[in-house]
This record gives structure tokens, sequence and C-alpha cells, in this order.
């Protein structure tokens, strides 16, 4: 037990209470009143969804966690928001990473990559391969909670698939795209699957719009030789100004994890996909997303890596990006 005198005590009283209660009681005041600066919080895979029907920022973070913001500068959080079955494949407490929130059609969704380490699919090359999956959870509020929906299953249980982002085609149909984790196939694809109207499973069968490999920039070193990374991270779809389809995606060169671009021909998901030369991001930027602030203005997410006292920790970051053109360029980090 330990003692905790409330601020506004009913009647002057002290009472007792467990320590679990105080720890929790003592998180909710924390939330309740702690602003805490963007460049001092530390998660990976940051999604910014600019919500105008409560004039707040919700950001995503590793663990289903959730941050609150009214400015971008200042975030209240993290608040626990997803409720996962412990009975289905995830089992009772998953690894959950690269959680995205997406509005469509009234309600919310979480897409994000859920981990059941006690189950293995596979070993290639001596890496043991745990049941790993891109989900998605629904709300009908932007800060949850996010709970599973009709189907169990979005994509086959024999692959590991990751970063799964949201879009919807020019046939008007809602999709899927996500990635085939390079640990089983040894060259990272970016696969896309049809949803359902309401996103509640799967349309349809994974297809792979390109691999890895496909990469002009990005680099790793395998003996004496220098090839591409077999990395695919983060993709997420965007328009440009003109109307043409692009994705951003993210893989390494040598030590540095980078981001690059990628235009499809047809202006649709099915490609071809063209590969820019170059990356869009400066070096150790990376798993990026693209949002409009409440006022109008076009910025990219991303998180970058670095050690502090031994510890490797990822730090979120904001760039004012341009898309006017046919292009997308990226421009100076943006302060809020």
């Amino acid at each position: 037990m330990k003692c905790t005198n409330f601020s506004s005590p009913k009647h002057g009283a002290v009472i007792q209470i467990t320590t679990e209660e105080a720890d929790r009681l003592e998180q909710y005041w924390k939330n309740k009143y702690t602003a805490i600066p963007l460049d001092s919080i530390h998660l990976s895979d940051p999604c910014i969804l600019a919500d105008k029907k409560t004039n707040m920022y919700y950001m995503t973070g590793t663990g289903g966690r959730l941050w609150k913001s009214k400015d971008l500068a200042l975030w209240e959080g993290p608040y626990q928001v997803t409720q996962t079955d412990p009975d289905s494949w995830m089992g009772p407490k998953p690894e959950i990473w690269a959680a995205e929130l997406h509005e469509y059609k009234g309600k919310y969704y979480y897409f994000a990559t859920f981990t059941n380490n006690a189950i293995r699919i596979d070993s290639v090359k001596g890496n043991v391969i745990p049941r790993r999956a891109s989900h998605i959870l629904v709300s009908d509020k932007p800060d949850g909670p996010y709970k599973p929906m009709k189907d169990p299953v979005y994509l086959p249980e024999n692959m590991p698939t990751l970063d799964g982002t949201f879009w919807v085609d020019s046939d008007g149909k809602p999709y899927m795209v996500y990635c085939h984790e390079w640990l089983q196939n040894l060259n990272g694809t970016i696969e896309k699957i049809e949803l359902k109207p309401d996103l509640s499973g799967p349309a349809g069968k994974g297809k792979i719009l390109f691999r890895a490999s496909d990469s002009p920039w990005s680099r790793e070193k395998m003996g004496e030789k220098v090839l591409p990374n077999r990395v695919t991270d983060g993709p997420w779809l965007f328009r440009t100004g003109r109307g043409r389809l692009g994705m951003i995606w993210t893989s390494w060169v040598f030590q540095d994890y980078t981001q690059g671009v990628a235009y499809s021909e047809s202006g649709t998901l099915d490609g071809p996909w063209i590969q820019e030369k170059e990356p869009v991001t400066p070096p150790n930027f990376g798993h990026g997303m693209l949002f409009q602030t409440l006022d109008g203005k076009w910025l990219m997410s991303v998180h970058s890596h670095k050690d502090v006292n031994g510890k490797y920790i990822r730090v979120p970051h904001l760039f004012e990006i341009d898309l006017s053109g046919d292009k997308l360029t990226v421009g100076k980090p943006y302060l809020p």
C-alpha cells in the first residue's frame, strides 16, 4: 500500500489505496496535465491524423499507444487505444508496430503490424520467423478504443507481413498495401490486397507491386558485392497536384535508414511502378507518411534513429513538402 493525498480531497480526506491504483491515478493526472514537445517523444513509425471533427491531431506510437495534440508542438499521452482478442492468432500480448489511423466512411480504422512471438511460422537461413501480420481494427472515435472486426485474418498465415497502409484506388475499391518481409523471401516486396467495402476483411488475394531489388538507390554490402538492399518498409500512397500516383517507402543505404519514392505509370496500384533514382529524404529519416494540417499545409512525418548512452531510440520529425507539381518535393524541417 502507499498513501496518496489528492490535490483536492473531499473533506480533506487522506485515503489508502493500492500501489496499482496509485500508479494508475498518477498516470491519469500526468496525461491530463503534462504536454510533451514532439522532439522529446521516443517512438517509431509516426503517423498523424488531422481530424477536423475534433480539431485535434492524433499520432500513433508503438505498442498500441496514441498521442494527442492541438497544435503539433505539444502532445499529451500516451494513451492505450487498442483492444485485441487474446483468443485470436495474436495471443494475449501482441507486439504492435507501424500503426496508422485512417478515417473512412464515418469510422476510424487502425492499420498496424501485430506479432505473436509464441507462434513460429518459418525459419530461413537461421532466422526464426514469428507469426506477424498487418491487420485492421475499427472505432467510432479517433482516440479509440480500436477493436477487431469480423475476419480474424487478412493475409496468408504462412507469410510475415508488415506496415499495412490504406488506399482507395481509381476503381473506387479499398485496398491494403503492405510489405512481405524480406526475412522470409530474401527480397522484400510491396503488395496489395482488395478489402471488403467496410474494411472488415480481404476481398481478394495479394498481388506484388514491386520488389526491394527494383530500387536504384538502396544499398547493402554482401561479401565483396554491393547490391540493392533487401528491405521494404513503410509504404504510403499519395497523389500529386497533377494527379500522379506516388508511393514513398523505406529501405537502407548501408547503415542509414532512407526513404525513396516510386510513381505508377498507369496511375493505379497495378503500376508499373518506376523508382526514382535518388532518395527523397536525407539519410537517417524514414518510414514516412503525408498529411495536411488543420489549416491545409502539407507535411511529412518520419522518424530518425540515434544512440543515446548506448540505447537505440527513434524520434519523430516533420518536414515541409510540396505536392503541387507532378513529383513530391521534400523541403526543410517543420518546427511547429
